[in-house]
């Protein structure tokens, strides 16, 4: 079986994530990039097709799964990896791999949608709201200073220790009987856990744009380093104190255009 030996694992893995990269960039460059992008609050919702709800939700979580694919694959690579060698003996093994991803990949399309529900609120609220129009920073600002905040939370520590430790998390969390229910509730529990530790900076795609390739790879390299460098839970603190600097300039530059 391919994926049965180590030398081809993490190649497919990686060529997946590379496919999910290239069909982001062709899908950015295109005239459906629109789709990706939640960045221009005035425009949502005018003009042709994007007055249906139903097409551009599906397209949405076509695009959260193909971003999900591209960032956050690779940053359980471990888990991945330490699962397949403890199950490669089984004859199953190629099909508890693959509910393993798809219960890892459905905790992030899980939080996908309810960001975009929360989003398309937001977006109601904006088109009521002449303020909001006129003051449409307010949304990016927010979403800057709440990142930057919940870096230094407990919340983000607890679910960054589960992540950063995947042996200790499999040994927790699988035991082999009813294998194959057990394989994708070990995926989706791994994945409640990695969106514990990541929303808020996934969230910083709502503010800076969901489409713009450049920004998912920082931030996705950002929350690779977090996850898997042994230095890489120091990196929580600076990068909130960044979010939180950046936020409050937003807000200090703006608040000389409020009326007195």
């Amino acid at each position: 079986m391919v994926l049965a030996h180590r030398s081809y694992f993490l190649p497919v893995l990686g060529s997946l994530v590379v496919l999910a990269w290239a069909t982001l960039w062709i899908w950015e460059q295109s005239p459906y990039g629109r789709y990706l992008n939640h960045g221009q609050l005035a425009e949502f919702g005018t003009g042709g097709m994007a007055d249906s709800v139903l097409l551009p939700a599906i397209l949405y979580v076509v695009g959260w799964t193909l971003m999900t694919v591209a960032m956050m694959l690779p940053t359980s690579f471990p888990l991945f990896e330490i699962f397949r060698r403890l199950t490669r003996r089984r004859s199953d093994h190629m099909a508890l791999t693959t509910l393993l991803i798809g219960g890892y990949l459905t905790a992030w399309v899980a939080f996908g949608v309810a960001a975009h529900t929360f989003d398309w609120i937001l977006h109601q609220v904006f088109d009521r709201s002449v303020w909001l129009q006129s003051n449409a920073w307010v949304f990016g600002a927010g979403t800057l200073l709440v990142a930057g905040g919940f870096q230094f939370t407990d919340l983000k520590y607890r679910c960054l220790d589960k992540c950063r430790t995947p042996l200790s998390f499999l040994m927790q969390h699988w035991r082999g009987s009813h294998a194959l229910r057990q394989a994708f509730r070990l995926g989706v529990n791994h994945g409640v856990f990695c969106v514990g530790c990541c929303w808020a900076l996934m969230l910083l795609m709502f503010a800076v744009g969901t489409g713009n390739v450049g920004w998912m790879l920082a931030l996705g390299a950002v929350m690779a380093i977090e996850k898997n460098m042994p230095w890489g839970r120091m990196l929580s603190t600076p990068l909130g104190v960044a979010l939180l600097g950046w936020g409050g300039l937003i807000v200090f530059n703006h608040s000389w255009s409020w009326p007195a």
